[in-house]
């Protein structure tokens, strides 16, 4: 399948390069070129098979969620020459990423579930149930781990230890809680419900920046609104448009990135099926048809463009 696993490019001006769970970083002059593979990871963990379209669907998502986002917080985002491929500011990383959650769903149920009733220093009220809504919105941080698992901190652990100044991250929860409610209607537009979702910020010149993705099934995770009440009235899992079914998929097959466990055979049939579920994804996001770039060579296709959008800047 033609797909991107890695990228091993040598661009003009290019100074630097990392390579991520998913993303291929080009550090290019004072730029910064991220190439999103298809590449997928869970439980921090890269899975050993691309799927895909998948990084065109977590571009093309991020660059639509990037630009409808400018109102409330400055980003990275400068242009997007491939539809793998977004091309902007290098901003220095806060070393934390700030997890919106308006439901109890994925991982911090699966901490409520085992008797926890204070997430990140939150603290949660008895007798939620899977998928509820919470009372408002929640930030649960993690801190940005470059390699291994992102772990769960709290604010006063982030101002403590001088992660962030604690001015800054009065800022930063500011930008994610505006950030999640016009996501939140954003989604309802197109009948789904943001659930919960990750944000990454950034500085240049004393300024912060929204980096990284946006309301991605990477970063985030939706229901369906039309079909949300009733499910939860009914005791009825919600169908979820994230990639939690891969997580899931993972932990009926035993594995959740622990040592001593093995990665489950991900078949040819369970490529497309996770591929269309991404494509599916895209298209209720964002209200838009997939447009499948059938490139016989992607690898070749994003060099050329990069270089052909470099030239010109």
């Amino acid at each position: 399948m033609n797909s991107i696993k890695e990228t091993n490019y040598n661009f003009k001006n290019q100074k630097a390069f990392y390579r991520g769970k998913v993303r291929d970083v080009y550090y290019i002059g004072k730029h910064v070129l991220m190439v999103a593979s298809d590449r997928i990871s869970a439980f921090d963990v890269v899975l050993p098979r691309p799927i895909p379209f998948k990084g065109q669907v977590l571009n093309q998502i991020a660059a639509k969620n990037l630009e409808a986002m400018r109102d409330i917080v400055p980003n990275w985002l400068i242009a997007t020459p491939d539809p793998n491929a977004s091309f902007g500011l290098n901003c220095e990383t806060f070393p934390v990423e700030m997890v919106v959650r308006g439901y109890l769903a994925g991982h911090a149920w699966r901490e409520y579930k085992s008797g926890k009733r204070s997430i990140c220093g939150v603290e949660l009220p008895e007798g939620i149930k899977e998928n509820d809504r919470l009372p408002t919105p929640i930030i649960t941080p993690t801190t940005k781990a470059h390699e291994g698992h992102d772990e769960d901190i709290s604010r006063e652990e982030i101002i403590t230890k001088e992660l962030v100044s604690e001015e800054k991250y009065k800022t930063l929860e500011k930008y994610a809680l505006a950030l999640f409610a016009k996501g939140t209607e954003m989604a309802l537009q197109n009948g789904l419900i943001l659930v919960d979702t990750k944000y990454e910020f950034g500085e240049l010149d004393n300024k912060i920046y929204l980096i990284d993705e946006v309301h991605t099934p990477d970063s985030s995770r939706f229901f369906y609104a039309a079909t949300y009440e009733e499910n939860q009235k009914n005791g009825i899992s919600q169908k979820q448009l994230s990639k939690e079914f891969v997580r899931e998929w993972l932990i009926e097959n035993n594995f959740q990135g622990k040592e001593g466990q093995t990665i489950p055979e991900m078949t040819d049939e369970k490529i497309e099926e996770i591929s269309n579920r991404y494509i599916e994804l895209y298209e209720k996001v964002t209200g838009e048809k997939f447009k499948k770039d059938k490139s016989a060579n992607i690898i070749e296709r994003v060099e050329k463009n990069v270089n052909d959008f470099l030239k010109q800047i």
